[in-house]
């Protein structure tokens, strides 16, 4: 593990972030090739379109090395919101990185979609443990989004199988959800803020 002392962790901008696209995509790759899970494939294309659209979360060490990413895509007719693709960099990994990171996301994702659920899938328990200090909680794949363009991400997946033979109630992934409309949520909302 290298040791940085800090991070810039930001929106991520396509005129300033471009280069980093590819190395992120490899990354996101590789974690599920070590993982032995699924994290849905992106082009590079599809990173970079996150940077222009202001979907992106980037985290660069002080020496310039990306460090790590995550972005945000709407569903369901911007109903609800994953945060998605949580990557990263092996060698910035147990220094608390991911969980700015996200913390990061789950700003944007509430500044630009207030109302929105936001959800996840993961088969990582450190996400699991992050996404439930930020408030989500464990659900069933039917409290999740029923917008097929979602779950055709599945499809780049080791465990797809699993997903299409339980008819999408079942995977080895664990839904999660945060309900910015149940009062439940709101100390959350105000101590994430």
């Amino acid at each position: 593990m290298k040791h940085i002392s800090t991070f810039t962790i930001v929106e991520a901008n396509i005129d300033v972030h471009k280069d980093y696209a590819k190395d992120i995509c490899a990354q996101i790759e590789e974690s599920a090739k070590a993982r032995g899970t699924g994290i849905a494939k992106r082009s590079v294309d599809y990173i970079e379109n996150k940077f222009m659209e202001g979907k992106g979360i980037i985290a660069i060490a002080d020496d310039g090395t990306f460090a790590g990413f995550c972005y945000i895509e709407s569903w369901g007719h911007n109903k609800y919101v994953a945060n998605s693709g949580l990557i990263v960099n092996p060698q910035f990994r147990g220094t608390g990185l991911a969980k700015a990171i996200k913390k990061k996301a789950f700003q944007l994702s509430r500044k630009k979609y207030p109302s929105a659920k936001l959800f996840g899938l993961t088969t990582s328990l450190p996400v699991m443990r992050i996404n439930s200090e930020l408030g989500y909680r464990p659900v069933t794949f039917s409290e999740l989004t029923d917008d097929e363009q979602f779950w055709k991400g599945c499809q780049s997946c080791v465990n797809y199988d699993i997903l299409q033979r339980t008819e999408r109630k079942h995977c080895l992934c664990t839904g999660m959800i945060f309900d910015p409309n149940d009062p439940r949520y709101k100390s959350t909302v105000e101590e994430i803020n």
